[in-house]
């Protein structure tokens, strides 16, 4: 080899060892999302809603309920279901086993990755919030569950189990999170 080569060579194996050698950069996950009030009719299940949905339902059993729901054209959308962005799983919540499985979920997505970021999968999905058994978790919150109560509702007492999410969970995406492109749909649609 020319001695003027291997001078120019060197500088460039030790870049590339060096790189070899050096952690991968942090993946970037995204933040907490927040309130995104529905606008646009699209009645059927977007792509991540409904691969999500299914997701869920394959993982943890019950069953996937993501039809969407039609806007009526004086009141537009009024739920995240008729924006093709939420999905109901239906669990029962007076069944032992399917509050077990409800809280095995929200344990795993609330749950800190090895980097440290809480509410890791919740995030890296998509999720705006659950709402399960009476209780929302919003992600403008950090998923902390407080009492909900459907506006259809005068009182628990006089509310159905399913305005009381009592018979399903119900899950609702970002916009991000419905079409399938935050992180966690990398390499999955």
């Amino acid at each position: 080899m020319r001695p003027g080569i291997s001078l120019l060579l060197a500088p460039c194996l030790a870049l590339v060892l060096g790189l070899a050698g050096a952690a991968p950069a942090a993946a970037e996950i995204e933040g907490y999302a927040s309130y995104d009030a529905s606008s646009t009719c699209h009645p059927k299940p977007r792509a991540g809603t409904e691969y999500l949905g299914r997701w869920v339902a394959r993982h943890y059993g019950g069953g996937y309920v993501g039809f969407g729901r039609a806007c009526s054209k004086k009141d537009g959308p009024t739920s995240e279901h008729q924006t093709g962005r939420a999905f109901d799983w239906s669990l029962d919540a007076s069944s032992k086993r399917d509050r077990r499985t409800a809280q095995g979920f929200m344990r795993r997505v609330f749950a800190a990755d090895g980097r440290g970021n809480e509410d890791a999968l919740a995030r890296r999905m998509g999720i705006m919030y659950l709402i399960w058994d009476d209780q929302m978790y919003p992600a403008w919150t950090g998923f902390r569950p407080e009492p909900y109560l459907s506006s259809s509702c005068k009182s628990r007492r006089k509310c159905s189990r399913t305005l009381r999410h009592r018979d399903h969970v119900h899950v609702s995406l970002s916009r991000r999170g419905a079409r399938g492109v935050t992180s966690w749909y990398d390499a999955r649609l």
